[in-house]
């Protein structure tokens, strides 16, 4: 008895055209709307020479702007709520280490105090943000 019939194999490739097409535009969709998301607080930072600061995690970025207000990311914290606000945000990190951003215009006196509360909350590394030198 011989097998009369079909004797096609099935295929069993995968047509990735679509995908691709799919991963293009929303590739394009994240490089046009991620400048949009970089901008935070408007500060004028004071010009330095420095080597950039190599970090494992992502660190919490604390802004002081001329006007002596204090911002944790883009939310604005008063300095009398800022240690217990960071004590909350640090208490399951491992690595405890932020980076203050103050305006050049803000008093010494005032930074301080600011840095003050922040090593009264606990954390083990202050950085600096400052802009390099043309």
């Amino acid at each position: 008895m011989s097998h009369v019939g079909n004797n096609r194999r099935l295929m069993s490739d995968i047509n990735v055209t679509p995908f691709v097409d799919v991963m293009l535009v929303l590739l394009i969709i994240f490089m046009v709307t991620v400048p949009m998301m970089m901008q935070g607080v408007e500060v004028n930072l004071p010009k330095t020479t420095t080597k950039n600061i190599k970090t494992q995690e992502e660190p919490l970025i604390l802004t002081i702007n001329k006007k002596r207000e204090i911002f944790l990311e883009k939310h604005e914290v008063k300095l009398d709520g800022l240690e217990q606000k960071l004590v909350k945000i640090f208490q399951n990190r491992k690595d405890k280490e932020i980076l203050l951003r103050a305006d050049k215009d803000v008093p010494y006196g005032f930074v301080i105090k600011v840095m003050a509360r922040v090593k009264g909350s606990g954390i083990d590394k202050l950085g600096m943000v400052t802009e390099p030198l043309d």
